[in-house]
């Protein structure tokens, strides 16, 4: 199946125009998949969304946190094929897959990772796109061999065996980039993700979850509820997810940690990792990471690797107050 390779990196700046269609395939996201009798039960008291609530046109984020509070893996979670789908970073299922499996063994559910293909579409006419494959309204839409599922205002993932995804990128008339575009919107709408390599680490609120609808605070328990809870009411949670940005003076690695460091008076003190990061052509990045959440607007930032460089915070897509 070459078409499923077939796909490039896009040059751009960030101010620079983009096609109206792009579609990628998304070898860094997968799924775990619930079917059975239990499914919606099991799931209620496992993760922080309310998953009873969820409508079959509807999706949202959730996290699966350990009996502390810290997440295992942060999800986007919708009906799909009769169960349920749990799309996140690939890298994150193995230890994920095993954690919240633990308990099945007492209820009818079947819990196993997905094996559908993930197609990225981006741009303005992703939803006309989507259109063409199920003109219902709804965030999540039935289509032939999957699901349709909307991401944002000109982002969707469609979930589908590999037949149909070969068909839909042999027939589309979209430009065929590669995975680091749909990357770049997720950090630009600061969208949270887990890897492997910072499972276990944060509660929900050090990611924002709490922001975009991720977390239930009336659905009542699931592991991890009482920890959550205290963040929100005691006030004890001291971090959260920002956007940075800022200059290079060469390319950034891919496959190893990338850490900023802050100034304090005339010193450097490391500050974090980037969870995620995209580099544009003209010597600009950006990147998400997980920061005290009390630090100056204004706090200069650098890489360790590149003392040169000069980062900051941007402003986010949506506000961390509480109501």
């Amino acid at each position: 199946m070459n078409s499923l390779n077939d796909f490039a990196p896009i040059s751009q700046n960030r101010d620079a125009a983009l096609p109206s269609l792009m579609i990628s395939v998304l070898d860094q996201l997968g799924t775990i998949t619930m079917i059975g009798d239990d499914k919606k039960s099991y799931l209620q008291g496992q993760v922080t969304c309310d998953v009873v609530s969820l409508t079959a046109t509807q999706s949202t984020l959730g996290a699966h946190c350990d009996a502390k509070g810290k997440v295992w893996s942060i999800f986007r979670l919708f009906h799909h094929n009769g169960g349920y789908a749990l799309l996140q970073q690939k890298s994150a299922i193995d230890i994920e897959l095993t954690e919240i499996k633990k308990y099945a063994i007492f209820s009818k559910v079947d819990i196993e990772q997905g094996e559908d293909v993930v197609l990225g579409l981006i741009g303005e006419n992703a939803e006309q796109y989507v259109k063409s494959l199920n003109a219902t309204q709804g965030d999540v839409r039935d289509i032939d061999g999957g699901s349709a599922v909307k991401i944002d205002k000109n982002r969707w993932v469609l979930l589908v065996n590999q037949e149909r995804a070969k068909q839909i990128i042999d027939t589309i008339e979209a430009v065929n980039v590669d995975e680091s575009v749909w990357t770049r919107f997720d950090i630009e709408h600061a969208q949270p993700q887990i890897t492997q390599t910072n499972q276990n680490e944060h509660i929900p609120q050090a990611l924002n979850l709490q922001a975009l609808n991720g977390i239930s605070f009336s659905k009542g328990c699931y592991t991890g509820q009482e920890t959550v809870a205290r963040a929100k009411y005691r006030g004890i949670n001291k971090r959260a997810m920002f956007i940075v940005s800022g200059t290079t003076s060469h390319p950034l690695p891919v496959d190893t940690p990338i850490e900023l460091e802050r100034a304090v008076g005339d010193n450097w003190r490391s500050t974090g990792t980037l969870m995620k990061h995209y580099q544009f052509d003209n010597g600009v990045a950006i990147g998400l990471i997980v920061l005290p959440n009390n630090l100056d607007d204004d706090i200069q930032l650098r890489l360790k690797d590149q003392p040169t460089s000069q980062w900051a915070i941007e402003a986010l897509p949506y506000s961390l107050d509480d109501e």
